[in-house]
């Protein structure tokens, strides 16, 4: 963060709650707090790990800007502010368990220090939502309905009619099947494809990357969560290649034995995440390289 100061950028979205990766506690309330455009953590003060977190300001580390050409969310750091921007540079110390690897400590993993439990059932937040982050009517009302629709798919009674139904609807909109579903191998395939930055990819079907998912959908220990559904089909350009991130509930720094890939454009919406609507942090989804597949030369976007 510290690279920003001084700098001028235009608010993001307001970060009045966030989701607790760390403990998994759920949804978290934040007060005085903001996200800026393409603000994410570059890991050089953490270990290197590349997760690329989106990162939270205070509104006390920031001044408004209010000048001709400028519109009243401009906000700029403040130099005289540096010394509170230092505090908020990440450490680390020794391991207190026996190997001598580094605990690190950022946003991320000291979340639960600086928020507090907010229910999914304060209706207060989602007003905040559309007020401040200007989520659409239209998006409350569906993310509304698809979790009313969870909750009676959970209870078992009609399982089959209601996903039968769900599809049937979302195939004539020409949209992504029922999102919750589990693989059913207990050993998992892998795939290299030695995918490069900046290459374009298309995200093979649910179908065929449930047949790559475990019990746990997951594949080879990484999860294929039901956000990413809605990226089925679809054809991304390779954001980065991620070969190490902290674990946010120990602090310790995790290397992936397998390839693990960021897409760019491809975060977590948290439209169908449980307790936890509207989430602004926007945490990017790490794909397998099995569930992508190359663009053919043919196929691939058009350049300006």
């Amino acid at each position: 963060m510290f690279d920003s100061c001084g700098q001028v950028f235009t608010l993001h979205s307001r970060a009045d709650k966030s989701c607790d990766t760390a403990t998994q506690t759920g949804g978290r309330k934040l007060s005085d707090t903001v996200h800026l455009p393409g603000q994410r953590c570059d890991g050089s003060a953490h270990g290197g790990c590349q997760a690329e977190c989106l990162n939270f300001w205070k509104e006390a580390w920031l001044e408004r800007i209010e000048s001709s050409g400028r519109g009243s969310e401009s906000i700029a750091y403040s130099n005289a502010q540096l010394d509170t921007a230092k505090s908020s540079i990440a450490k680390h110390t020794t391991n207190p368990n026996a190997s001598d690897a580094p605990v690190h400590s950022c946003q991320a993993t000291r979340l639960p220090e600086y928020t507090t439990p907010l229910s999914p059932w304060d209706l207060r937040q989602y007003w905040l939502d559309v007020t401040t982050n200007k989520v659409p009517i239209t998006r409350v009302l569906r993310v509304t309905f698809l979790s009313l629709y969870r909750m009676i798919v959970a209870t078992g009674i009609g399982y089959r009619y209601w996903i039968y139904a769900y599809n049937f609807v979302q195939k004539a909109r020409n949209q992504p099947p029922w999102p919750r579903k589990s693989g059913t191998l207990n050993t998992t395939p892998t795939e290299i494809l030695d995918l490069n930055v900046g290459e374009f990819v298309r995200v093979k079907s649910h179908d065929q990357i449930m047949e790559t998912l475990d019990k746990n959908n997951r594949n080879r220990g990484l999860s294929f969560d039901a956000e990413m559904v809605r990226f089925c089909g679809k054809t991304l350009q390779v954001h980065s290649r991620v070969e190490k991130i902290i674990n946010e509930g120990t602090g310790e720094m995790m290397n992936f034995s397998n390839p693990c890939i960021i897409l760019k454009d491809s975060w977590c919406s948290s439209d169908l995440s449980a307790c936890r609507h509207f989430c602004p942090r926007s945490i990017y989804h790490y794909w397998r390289e099995i569930w992508l597949e190359r663009v053919p030369a043919s196929e691939l976007p058009k350049t300006p």
